[in-house]
């Protein structure tokens, strides 16, 4: 795109945040997934110089810190799922692939950019103007309908986050009331704890709901930088004192499969494409860099500490706890204080981290709502939709308690449509007329029915376990230490 930024901020700029895709002002505002703070309107952007822009480091950084959040709790879980070997390969494989797809959107973006003499374009934008830009009249006629595909599959990824969140939040909470009898300053000895049994999770996720609601009822973009500056010191404490405490005592890895059952392969895409689907961060990263021509190879970079961190999680989550990996590994942390203390900062990072990941559907559905009505009643009807959103996001997580599974489907419905199957198809549609190689065409196809596969089968075998798990009433987090 242009290196010279227009002063007024991209109509499709993005509030950044750990799990974060985000927009921030109308309903065609995009994207992303959980923690550092950007937004692209300079009378909203109080982390951010507009018009300087940002460097190549602040850029590293914001898309690092974009892909960290509770998707990479559930990875040594998603290792176990394809295997102590499979599973480090299919990490790398993803990385590259998602790192490939997201370099194709840019490279599209900054091809319609230039075609339009545009400073900057949106996810939304660029499918539509790809759809337009298309040989079949068919597609042409109904170009319109790839913003709103994006629009849907990110909301869906939003809501989807805010149901793990709230999940995330009483499985952790309930562990931590579990224990809190025999919790010591000691987190050495070998020492057995007995939990004492407390109310259902999804009891603790209806006690979580009056802040969820209070939460969502924000609409002021700054007050929710507050929240992202406190979720981003708790999560990153939380992370290295678990990966200090991973690295100790690792087991002989020589008894472990080195590839998993199928079925459980495809739980593990959905939990791995969940914690890769960070693309919609790119644009806006990239607009908003003083020389955005070092965009790929910054990007380039991200995505290659992000695929080692992802990994190195992952695989020595796995070796440490073997089959006994819970969905998120805060649960298999000892019973001292040190420990506990790491999951009630991850509970007050992810409820810190609600509300930004819930400012992105409410920005896409309630311009639209309100429009339908007179000025007068624009502001209950706000109010309104956002309370009506935020019991939707709690009734979701009561009726699929288990982390493991909403992880999975929401990346499995979701996160591969945005991160793998879109950006090949557009860059078929963008270029297609202008002439494109034979093996481009079958390597965007290929990648392409990957995630659609990986969307059927992750989808199917997780909502399967769903069903299959739905008549035990039993305290799945109930955890005994060691």
């Amino acid at each position: 795109m242009p290196e010279t930024k227009s002063a007024e901020g991209p109509p499709g700029a993005v509030d950044l945040k750990m799990d974060l895709k985000s927009p921030p002002q109308s309903a065609e505002k995009l994207q992303n997934k959980d923690s550092g703070f950007l937004d692209g309107s300079p009378s909203e952007s109080p982390g951010l110089e507009t018009t300087k822009g940002i460097t190549a480091f602040q850029t590293l950084v914001h898309l690092v810190k974009g892909n960290i959040g509770t998707g990479i709790l559930g990875l040594p879980l998603a290792v176990k799922n394809a295997g102590i070997l499979m599973g480090p390969l299919s990490l790398l494989a993803m990385g590259l692939i998602s790192c490939h797809c997201m370099h194709i959107l840019v490279r599209c973006a900054q091809h319609f950019c230039h075609r339009l003499n545009k400073p900057f374009m949106d996810y939304g934008d660029t499918v539509m103007h790809g759809l337009e830009a298309s040989p079949s009249t068919w597609l042409r006629n109904h170009a319109h309908w790839g913003r709103h595909i994006v629009s849907f599959f990110l909301i869906v990824t939003q809501l989807g986050f805010c149901c793990v969140y709230i999940v995330f939040l009483a499985d952790n909470l309930k562990q931590v009331v579990e224990a809190v009898n025999g919790t010591t300053s000691n987190c050495h000895d070998n020492m057995t704890v007995i939990l004492m049994p407390t109310m259902d999770s999804r009891l603790y996720m209806l006690t979580f709901l009056p802040f969820l609601v209070l939460l969502a009822l924000i609409r002021n973009l700054r007050i929710l930088t507050i929240f992202s500056l406190l979720a981003n010191i708790s999560m990153l404490v939380s992370l290295i004192i678990i990966i200090q405490y991973i690295t100790q005592g690792i087991p002989d890895p020589s008894q472990l499969p080195l590839v998993a059952n199928w079925k459980t392969y495809a739980l593990f895409f959905g939990t791995a494409i969940f914690s890769f689907e960070s693309i919609g961060v790119v644009l806006p990263l990239e607009n908003k860099m003083k020389d955005a021509r070092r965009f790929p190879v910054i990007l380039s970079l991200g995505m290659s500490i992000i695929t080692a961190l992802y990994i190195s999680i992952g695989t020595l989550g796995y070796l440490r706890f073997r089959n006994d990996i819970k969905a998120s590994i805060t649960l298999n942390l000892p019973n001292c204080w040190l420990y506990q203390s790491v999951k009630l900062l991850y509970i007050i990072g992810i409820l810190c981290t609600y509300s930004l990941q819930f400012y992105v559907p409410a920005e896409i559905i309630i311009p639209f709502a309100i429009s339908k009505v007179s000025q007068r009643w624009a502001l209950p009807l706000d109010l309104s939709i956002r309370l009506v959103m935020a019991c939707l996001t709690c009734i979701l997580a009561i009726l699929v308690p288990r982390l493991d599974l909403v992880l999975s489907l929401v990346g499995s419905v979701s996160s591969s449509a945005l991160a793998l199957i879109i950006p090949p198809l557009l860059e078929i549609v963008t270029y297609y007329s202008e002439g494109m190689s034979p093996l481009t065409i079958i390597k965007d196809a290929l990648i392409s029915i990957l995630g659609f596969v990986g969307f059927v089968m992750g989808t199917y075998q997780a909502l399967d376990e769903l069903i299959q798990s739905e008549h035990l009433l039993t305290f799945p987090n109930s955890t005994t230490f060691t």
